[in-house]
């Protein structure tokens, strides 16, 4: 089982241009919202509480943070998660029409952002490789934010030593 530290330094090491990963803190988020919205429907009852199939990733998805290891980073990965989550429960709400093009569009929407970064990186997205890394952008996100702030420098000093540092690619030579 890999740990956080081990899955950040493999996500950013398809992740160093700066132009990337400030796409992703646009597009990741869409696309958890617009998951969290498209599996709010339907409801259904067990053991007396109502679940959705969004509740059940959501706790699903918890669970597998938590037992990476950086339990700072699996907390506000968890939190930021629980939020667009249950901003996606709110879509659901809405008449089917209006929750299905929210939803779409904002995964629609979310992915182009994302493809956009990956033209500025030169590199296909990490997920491509390893399907674990749907699991990690979240969580690689939310770690750029909490580094921007301060949080954790070893963590982010591990990162970059064993992944590189962050720049800016010159589009006009191709990418290594």
């Amino acid at each position: 089982m890999r740990n956080a530290t081990d899955l950040m330094v493999q996500y950013a090491e398809y992740h160093r241009d700066r132009r990337n990963i400030a796409t992703h803190f646009i597009g990741i988020p869409l696309i958890s919202f617009a998951v969290g919205a498209l599996l709010a429907r339907p409801a259904f009852e067990l053991g007396g509480i109502t679940w959705t199939p969004s509740g059940v990733v959501f706790l699903l998805a918890a669970i597998w943070y938590f037992t990476r290891g950086q339990f700072g980073l699996a907390l506000a990965t968890v939190i930021v998660n629980g939020l667009l989550f249950a901003l996606g429960h709110r879509v659901a709400e809405l008449p089917t029409a209006t929750w299905l093009t929210v939803s779409v569009g904002a995964f629609v929407v979310g992915w182009v952002f994302q493809f956009v970064g990956h033209y500025y990186e030169g590199r296909k997205p990490a997920f491509v490789d390893d399907l674990v890394g749907l699991m990690v952008g979240p969580m690689f996100v939310v770690g750029e934010w909490l580094f921007a702030l301060g949080w954790n420098k070893p963590l982010l000093a591990e990162i970059e030593r064993r992944a590189g540092p962050t720049h800016l690619r010159d589009l006009t030579r191709p990418a290594a």
